[in-house]
């Protein structure tokens, strides 16, 4: 462990999957709960997972119910990393109701926040908060450094799932960025991912390309399954040329489909047909968004399947489910110009708009115009009015 908190990845990794090695046949609970940390540390997460479902049957056995809510802690944060967050859920809120009758806050403070992080995902946005700001408050008394970065990571990805990448990048930026990140170690190479995304769909470059040089050493140790994946579609993104782009993009979907990570996937396929409607190849876009719409769909995450129907309907393609246009004034608007103007009611400006949207400012002013001529309205205020 010394080794991997002085950078020496390999170093530090090529012990740590001796000692898994070694303890696997492990046979009491707290014995099983350092395997699982281990684990997680090299990213087996299948290890990871066997080690802490034995000990939570064994703790339960041997009635050791102190021990319970670390022991639910790790699975549900091993499970979270295999991407299966309705089973993480389950298991954190199973943990945090034993940790709060326990009296035992910091493990409930990192349930809370392992909450959150399944909240974004099933779109429970007023779930999402609370927990965070649960985990949040006890973590700043406490000094609890990783349920900190990991409630703050929360709410940066439900802000990436809403179109907020300037606030994402804001929350995401100290965790990852040397040289004395905010957070915890254990998360920062974990939440690059997010960061260069954020960066990108922001604007905002500083770091990016450092962040993921680090992150491709991290990659190149870590049995971690997700992290093939995520590297590619980082390098996809940070790509100036277009093909060089698809290449990666092709190559992070191959990835994504060896490791079994569908919620991954369809982010990434997201991520490529957004670049592709910006490049007005409008069949190759629907194609791809499709795609991830059906993925998000597949694992309930509301908030990313209601960003995929908008790009899909940017792309003048007609989409199933709810109906965007709720008044007769508004059905005569383009998809394109409500989501414009619902972001005008929301008090965003063009630039952010434009930022959010992944469109040109003068694109959005041009929308706007349009937008007050086919209303009647003459000002931002009277727009915000009619659509509320």
């Amino acid at each position: 462990m010394t080794a991997v908190l002085h950078g020496r990845f390999a170093e530090g990794a090529s012990l740590l999957a001796r000692a898994l090695a070694r303890g696997l046949p492990s046979s009491t609970p707290a014995e099983l709960l350092r395997i699982c940390v281990v684990a997680l540390v090299v990213g087996d997460i299948t290890a990871a997972l066997d080690a802490a479902t034995r000990a939570l049957a064994l703790a339960r056995t041997e009635d050791r119910g102190t021990l319970l809510p670390q022991i639910t802690e790790y699975l549900a944060y091993a499970e979270l990393r295999a991407g299966h967050h309705a089973r993480a859920h389950a298991h954190a809120t199973q943990g945090l109701r034993l940790a709060e009758r326990t009296g035992q806050r910091n493990a409930a403070a990192h349930h809370h926040a392992l909450l959150a992080m399944t909240a974004f995902v099933t779109g429970d946005t007023p779930g999402c908060l609370a927990h965070a700001g649960a985990a949040t408050e006890t973590a700043a008394a406490h000094g609890l450094g990783m349920t900190r970065a990991l409630a703050a990571w929360a709410l940066a990805r439900a802000d990436l799932a809403a179109g907020r990448p300037r606030e994402a990048v804001g929350r995401l930026a100290p965790l990852v960025q040397p040289p004395a990140p905010v957070g915890h170690w254990a998360l920062r190479m974990l939440a690059v991912p997010c960061f260069v995304e954020a960066a990108v769909l922001a604007g905002r470059m500083e770091g990016t390309a450092e962040a993921v040089a680090e992150f491709a050493e991290w990659t190149a140790w870590t049995a971690d399954p997700q992290a093939p994946g995520q590297l590619a579609r980082c390098r996809a993104l940070l790509a100036a040329d277009p093909g060089r782009a698809g290449s990666h993009y092709v190559r992070a979907l191959a990835l994504h489909d060896d490791a079994g990570a569908d919620f991954e996937r369809s982010r990434t396929e997201l991520l490529w047909g957004t670049a592709l409607r910006r490049a007005r190849r409008l069949l190759e876009a629907r194609d791809r968004l499709r795609s991830a719409l059906a993925g998000f769909e597949r694992c309930g995450a509301v908030h990313w399947s209601a960003r995929t129907r908008a790009e899909l309907r940017a792309t003048g393609a007609a989409v199933d489910g709810p109906d965007p246009e709720p008044g007769d004034a508004l059905r005569a608007l383009t998809p394109q110009q409500l989501r414009i103007a619902r972001c005008v009611a929301e008090g965003a400006t063009n630039r952010e708009i434009a930022e959010r949207l992944s469109v040109s400012t003068r694109t959005v002013e041009h929308h706007l115009r349009n937008t007050f001529a086919t209303l009647g309205v003459r000002s931002r205020v009277e727009l915000a009015r009619r659509l509320r």
